[in-house]
This record gives structure tokens, sequence and C-alpha cells, in this order.
């Protein structure tokens, strides 16, 4: 059984289609359910419409600070791994989230979600570069639940 000592989760995925914002939303919900605060960028990132008026530029390095901002304060992160290569924005994310439990040394738990079936060993198409920043990786949202419900004990 592993602690987290708060209970908050960076959820890292594709956010461009329909299918995955809804995708999205509903393990956000499952997760919220389970007593979780959950960062999803699609709905909680800077307010799309606020952001609109500002420079490129200056939009892209907002949401740059502010989703690096949560990834660092969030004890769990979830990473949609799904498609012929990884979103590069979940990468980028992934990375972030390692590279600062190396150098913080604070518990952090980096899950990996694949779902995709066009592979046959879920894990043997990741680039070692992706799977190595991963503590675990799943190939079901149902294992991935199970696995944070009973396996990461919530500490207020």
């Amino acid at each position: 059984m592993r602690i987290v000592h708060k209970n908050s989760i960076y959820f890292a995925a594709p956010l461009f289609s329909a299918a995955e914002k809804q995708f999205n939303d509903e393990l956000t919900q499952k997760l919220e359910s389970l007593g979780f605060r959950v960062f999803l960028p699609q709905r909680d990132g800077m307010e799309f419409a606020k952001a609109q008026a500002l420079p490129p530029h200056e939009r892209s390095r907002r949401i740059f600070e502010l989703d690096v901002r949560m990834v660092e304060e969030s004890d769990i992160i979830i990473a949609v791994l799904d498609g012929r290569v990884p979103d590069e924005g979940v990468c980028v994310e992934l990375a972030i989230a390692s590279e600062y439990k190396r150098i913080t040394k604070k518990q952090k738990w980096i899950l990996g979600l694949k779902t995709d079936t066009r592979t046959l060993l879920q894990d043997a198409d990741l680039n070692p570069m992706i799977a190595g920043g991963l503590d675990l990786v799943f190939s079901s949202v149902t294992d991935l639940l199970g696995h944070i419900e009973y396996e990461l004990v919530l500490v207020e």
C-alpha cells in the first residue's frame, strides 16, 4: 500500500478531439468520485476565451507556466499514452513530472494509461524515454482506477 500525502491528480491527456475531451471528462469524474482533486487542463487551465486576447507567445507562456506548476504540485500524474505515438504535450508533462520527482525526491506517482489495442504488448512500443518516466502503466481504465482506489491511500 502506498500513501499519497495529499489527494491531487494532474490529468495529462490529448484534448483536441470531441472523443478525447469526453474520455478525459468521464475519467476525471470517476477520479473525483473517489475523493481526488483533479487538474484537467481542458477544464481547469487558463480560460481559453480569456487567453485569446493575449498575443500567441504570451498565451503559450502562461499555459506552459500554469501546467508546469500544477504538475509539480500534484501528487499523482496520469499520462494517457493512447495513439500510434503519445501526444507531445503529454510527453512534456511526463518529463516535467519525472524530472521534478528526481530532483526534489518528493513522493509523486506517475501512472501511464495505454488502452490502445493497436499493439499486442501494451508497453512494448513505448519509447524508453517515455517508459522510463513512468512508475506503472495500465492497459485499462478499470485497472488504473482499481490501483488508485485500493493501492494509494489518501491522507488529508
